[in-house]
């Protein structure tokens, strides 16, 4: 698969920001069973390799999950301060759990899981998210934790760009362009008014 031309930008903005802790971060919005939308945001943890896939992570136990199952649609809204420009990726969102039959898949999840740190690693066995606190849980256990082999509760979640909107928000007039993947798997760009 060859990279997508709205890579190259994001590439340069991911870049231009990592100075800024929170380029990591962007908003991720799907669509709950009840019809209502929900947004949380979400650390971009890379791509899968030699593919247009953002990788994000999350626990099997989480909220999300059961939106994710209703609707395996969503976007991310990302926006980075210094270069001024906002990149939203709309497509389909793919969820990898421990029991996710594509091999290539689990090998990300397992390789995801290697990179994340411990700290990280630690909140999947802790106890479980949205219910109420108990004074006789241990919320936070500290525990040792492999390395190697994912929990059980770790997902890694991944949005399969179809039409992605590039707004650069420096510069008279401001630019902004449109990436649209056709059913052949080609990429149409459009530069659109702002």
């Amino acid at each position: 698969m060859s990279l997508a031309p709205w890579r190259s930008y994001l590439a340069r903005a991911l870049q231009k920001n990592r100075s800024q802790p929170h380029s990591r971060y962007f908003q991720l919005a799907t669509v709950q069973g009840d019809g209502y939308p929900a947004n949380r945001t979400v650390v971009f943890r890379g791509f899968v390799e030699d593919g247009n896939q953002l990788k994000i992570i999350t626990d099997v136990r989480s909220e999300k999950i059961i939106q994710i199952h209703h609707q395996a649609r969503g976007e991310i809204c990302w926006y980075f301060t210094v270069t001024r420009e906002q990149f939203r990726l709309a497509g389909e969102l793919t969820l990898v759990d421990y029991n996710h039959p594509d091999p290539q898949l689990q090998a990300a999840r397992y390789s995801t899981w290697e990179q994340i740190s411990d700290n990280a690693r630690s909140q999947f066995t802790w106890a479980n998210p949205g219910e109420p606190k108990s004074m006789n849980t241990k919320y936070f256990p500290i525990s040792d934790i492999d390395r190697n082999k994912p929990s059980d509760n770790f997902c890694l979640l991944l949005l399969d760009p179809v039409r992605v909107d590039h707004l650069q928000l420096r510069g008279d007039p401001q630019n902004r362009c449109l990436y649209i993947l056709d059913n052949s798997g080609i990429w149409n760009t459009t530069e659109v008014n702002p």
